[in-house]
């Protein structure tokens, strides 16, 4: 009878360890890994949206306006001399501004 017993204490312990481990799964899921999904589904949408003639925000600090886009590069043009257009990635761009809004 006293096996019985100590059999069933180590099984609830076990699934108290799982109770535990699943709840922090949950509230690890819930405060890193969904806002970080839904920021770069918006920073994908925003990229999405990208056309020439936009001003951007890069990582860098710097604005400047799109003069072309290719797949994974933009060609952005800073400063209001026509000479200086700088190629880099879209990841670059942080912040879009649309003409005219």
């Amino acid at each position: 009878m006293l096996a019985l017993t100590e059999t069933v204490s180590v099984f609830g312990g076990i699934g108290g360890l799982l109770l535990y481990v699943a709840f922090f799964g949950i509230i690890f899921y819930l405060m890193l890994y969904r806002p970080q999904k839904k920021q770069q589904q918006k920073t994908k949408a925003m990229l999405d949206q990208l056309e020439v003639g936009d001003s951007v925000l890069t990582t860098s600090g710097f604005y400047g306006v799109v003069i072309d886009i290719t797949d994974d590069t933009v060609i952005v043009e800073f400063g209001n001399n026509k000479n200086c257009r700088i190629p880099m990635q879209k990841a670059a761009i942080t912040q879009l501004e649309k003409p005219g809004v």
